[in-house]
């Protein structure tokens, strides 16, 4: 018993990132992380899930929706609208230097103006965005998003 709690007590808490897909057409916006975790891959926009332990009594936490539009814009400068929930996964990253547990929401959006175009507001995380067909993904894709498409996952409606 006593090894469950200390195992409760050390172990890191368990993150939830919200994914984007952001179409555009037959195309998703795609970013080359700067990251310790996934460097040097190709990943959907993303982000933690804030809560605001202060505000909380006057405010509600953060919803999906409202982490996908801040994400989109912090990370790209775009506005995003007809935002949806696709799936959810759990991602364990046993084998890096502080393992980690990620809960990650994968939503789909489009550009509230279509002829927006991305910008790289956070060089330090990201090389830059593009856009690539779905069926066409650059490589080598960040694992957690390489094991949704290997399962079949597709952010294009039917």
């Amino acid at each position: 018993m006593e090894n469950k709690t200390v195992v409760a007590e050390t172990a890191a808490p368990i993150k939830v990132a919200v994914v984007v897909c952001l179409l555009r057409g037959k195309k998703v916006l795609l970013g080359r992380r700067r990251s310790s975790l996934g460097d040097s891959t190709y990943s959907l926009i993303s982000g933690h899930l804030e809560f605001d332990k202060l505000s909380y009594s006057i405010l509600p936490s953060e919803s999906f929706e409202e982490c996908a539009t801040r994400e989109v814009k912090e990370e790209t400068s775009l506005d995003i609208d007809n935002i949806e929930l696709l799936t959810v996964t759990n991602n364990l990253f046993l084998n890096e230097v502080k393992p980690s547990q990620y809960v990650a929401i994968f939503m789909r959006a489009v550009l509230a103006d279509p002829h927006q175009e991305p910008q790289n507001v956070e060089p330090d995380f990201c090389d830059g965005w593009e856009w690539y067909e779905w069926d066409n993904l650059p490589k080598p894709l960040f694992w957690p998003l390489e094991k949704v498409v290997q399962d079949g996952f597709n952010p294009f409606p039917n």
